[in-house]
């Protein structure tokens, strides 16, 4: 199975670090997010992973080249021209992850102990096209499920804006954990070109296609997307 780690990002709420740095090179305890991210996948028996870059590119191109990808095979899905998000990121990185295989997908930023196992039993069992872990902490924007765990639609708590892909009486608001599995054939109905969100194309693809969330409420995760994050990472993460 291969994998992606979405690593191109400005990383603005992380600054005075990205000033000078990618945010994917961000240490806790020691380590790169970047490379917790990759042991993270070894665990789970997934060594083949592609990294795209952006911000600062050169320097995790070299950390990737220092450090022999940490023991994985690393591929540069390079977007120095362009930014692409999370979505245009992984159809650029099309050609480096297509198989007849699921992938899978995690955002650099994120550190969790998710079970990959547990979600893949879940994928397979339940066979949709996209499955990505989920968990009830509180945050500003939600996904939207019905009480079979299928995606219906979007939210943001702050603004009140609210997407619905599949009208249901009622549903429950979950946050998103940025840990997905896709199945190859995704690339085939994304709709989106250019720049655009992942979010973007769940909420489109969900209209006509099963996607599952897995709620894997209280493991461990941090958002590391700001500096004083990092410290809560330090206390879950040694």
């Amino acid at each position: 199975m291969r994998a992606m780690i979405f690593s191109a990002g400005l990383g603005t709420r992380f600054k005075p670090w990205t000033d000078q740095h990618p945010k994917a090179l961000a240490p806790v305890n020691g380590k790169s997010l970047l490379q917790r991210n990759i042991e993270y996948l070894q665990k789970y028996g997934i060594t083949d992973v592609v990294v795209n870059v952006h911000h600062f590119a050169d320097q995790i191109k070299e950390a990737i080249k220092k450090n022999n990808g940490w023991g994985s095979n690393v591929i540069v899905s390079d977007e120095t021209k362009q930014v692409l998000e999370t979505g245009g990121g992984l159809l650029k990185a099309r050609g480096l992850l297509e198989s007849s295989e699921p992938f899978v997908t995690l955002n650099v930023d994120i550190l969790t102990d998710l079970n990959l196992n547990k979600l893949f039993e879940f994928h397979t069992k339940r066979q949709p096209l996209i499955s990505f872990g989920v968990t009830s902490r509180e945050t500003s924007r939600y996904f939207l499920f019905d009480e079979n765990d299928r995606l219906c639609g979007w939210r943001n708590t702050k603004t009140g804006d609210e997407i619905i892909s599949v009208s249901k009486p009622s549903l429950i608001q979950k946050a998103y954990s940025c840990v997905v599995i896709f199945q190859p054939e995704v690339f085939g109905l994304i709709k989106q070109t250019g720049k655009f969100s992942l979010t973007e194309t769940y909420l489109d693809l969900a209209k006509d296609n099963l996607i599952l969330g897995f709620d894997h409420s209280g493991d461990k995760l941090v958002d590391v997307g700001k500096p004083e994050s990092v410290a809560i990472a330090e206390k879950l993460f040694s």
